[in-house]
C-alpha cells in the first residue's frame, strides 16, 4: 500500500511537497477603472470593493498598490454617454482620458508598468468593439482605429498596449503602427489571444459602462465549447508580432492556460480572474458561504498551477494585504 498521508501532516510538510510556489506581488496586474474629473472615487455596485478613479484618487490609491510590493496595472476608460458616437472617437483623440491618466502616472510613479486596454466598446454609443457594417461588427474597417488608440497610449508612455477587441489581425495592425514611430516602436503587446465570449464578464460592463445596446460579442469572441481554437488564436497573435498572450477568462478556462503554457512556453502567459470570477467568490464569502481568503487564494494558485506567469485579479490588493 502506497501512504501519501506522510505528505500533509503538518503545514510545514505540506509546504516542503507543494508543486506551486506562493504568488509573488509583482506576479500581478491590478485593474484600475478610470473616469474624468477630480476627487471621484466611486464603488462599482457589482464589484464590492472595487471603485471607479479619476486621475487624482487614482494616482493615490496606486501609492497604496506600491506599499503592497505590486508594480503592474491595466487601465480602462469610462466616459459618460453623450460622449459616445458610432466610431468610438474620445478613444484615440490625442487628448484621451487613457492617455492622460498614462502620463499621470509615469510622472509620479515612473517604475509603475502600465498596460492600457485597447477596445471601442467603453466608447462607442452601441456598446460593441468596433465600427457597425449591417448591426455587425466590421473588422477591417476597425483594425485602424485600435492602432491608433494604441498609438496614443504609447505615445503617453504605457509600456504596454492590450487589445481586447478580437478583431482578426489587430495585432499585426497595431504592431505596424508602433513601429511607423521611433518614439513607440518599444511599447509591447499583450494579446487577448484566447477571449472567450463569457457570461462571467457582467459586472465588468456595469463597471465601465460597456454592454452592448443590441445583441452579443458572439461573433467575434471565442465560443466557449472550443479548445483548439484557442491555441490558433494564439498563434496567430504570436506570428502578428505579440510579446505577451492572454487567457482570459481564468477560472473556467484552467485547460486552455494548461495547453497554453505548454505549447507556448516561451512566452508570458497571463491569466485574467475576470469580474464575474471575483464578485461570484466575493459575494458568496460575504454571505458566509465560503472563507474570503481560503477561496481567493486556492482558486488563484489553481490560475497559477496550470501555468499563468501573470494573473489579472481585482482581488490582487488583498490578496497582498492578507499575507502581509
Amino acid at each position: 500500500m502506497k501512504r501519501f498521508r506522510q505528505y500533509r501532516l503538518t503545514q510545514e510538510v505540506r509546504d516542503k511537497y507543494a508543486d506551486v510556489q506562493p504568488i509573488e506581488s509583482h506576479d500581478f496586474i491590478y485593474p484600475y477603472f478610470v473616469v474624468d474629473g477630480s476627487g471621484r472615487k466611486e464603488p462599482i455596485k457589482t464589484m464590492p470593493g472595487i471603485d471607479r478613479f479619476s486621475i487624482d484618487t487614482l494616482l493615490d490609491d496606486i501609492a497604496e498598490l506600491i506599499k503592497l510590493g505590486i508594480d503592474k496595472v491595466l487601465l480602462f476608460g469610462v466616459i459618460p454617454q453623450n460622449e459616445k458616437d458610432e466610431r468610438g472617437s474620445a478613444a484615440y483623440s490625442p487628448d484621451n482620458l487613457i492617455s492622460r491618466a498614462v502620463r499621470a502616472i509615469k510622472e509620479k510613479y515612473p517604475k509603475i508598468i502600465v498596460f492600457t486596454d485597447i477596445c471601442l466598446c467603453e466608447y462607442t454609443s452601441h456598446g460593441h468593439c468596433g465600427l457597425l457594417q449591417n448591426n455587425d461588427v466590421d473588422n477591417d474597417s476597425t483594425l485602424p482605429l485600435l492602432a491608433e488608440m494604441a498609438y496614443q497610449h504609447a505615445l503617453a508612455g504605457a509600456d504596454f498596449v492590450a487589445p481586447s477587441a478580437m478583431m482578426d489581425g489587430q495585432i499585426e495592425a497595431l504592431r505596424r503602427r508602433l513601429d511607423s514611430d521611433e518614439r513607440t516602436k518599444s511599447t509591447r503587446i499583450l494579446a487577448y489571444s484566447a477571449k472567450y465570449a463569457s457570461a462571467y464578464y457582467g459586472p465588468f460592463r456595469d463597471a465601465a459602462d460597456s454592454a452592448p445596446s443590441f445583441g452579443d460579442r458572439k461573433t467575434y469572441q471565442m465560443d466557449y465549447r472550443t479548445k483548439n481554437q484557442a491555441l490558433e488564436e494564439i498563434k496567430a497573435d504570436i506570428e502578428e508580432g505579440t510579446d505577451w498572450i492572454m487567457v482570459k477568462p481564468a477560472m473556467a478556462y484552467l485547460d486552455i492556460i494548461y495547453r497554453a503554457a505548454q505549447e507556448y512556453p516561451e512566452y508570458p502567459l497571463v491569466a485574467y480572474q475576470v469580474s464575474g470570477e471575483y464578485s461570484m467568490l466575493l459575494n458568496a464569502a460575504l454571505q458566509g458561504l465560503f472563507d474570503r481568503r481560503r477561496i481567493f487564494h486556492e482558486s488563484l494558485t489553481a490560475i497559477r498551477r496550470a501555468g499563468a506567469k501573470y494573473i489579472i485579479s481585482y482581488y490582487a490588493k488583498q490578496y497582498c494585504l492578507d499575507n502581509k
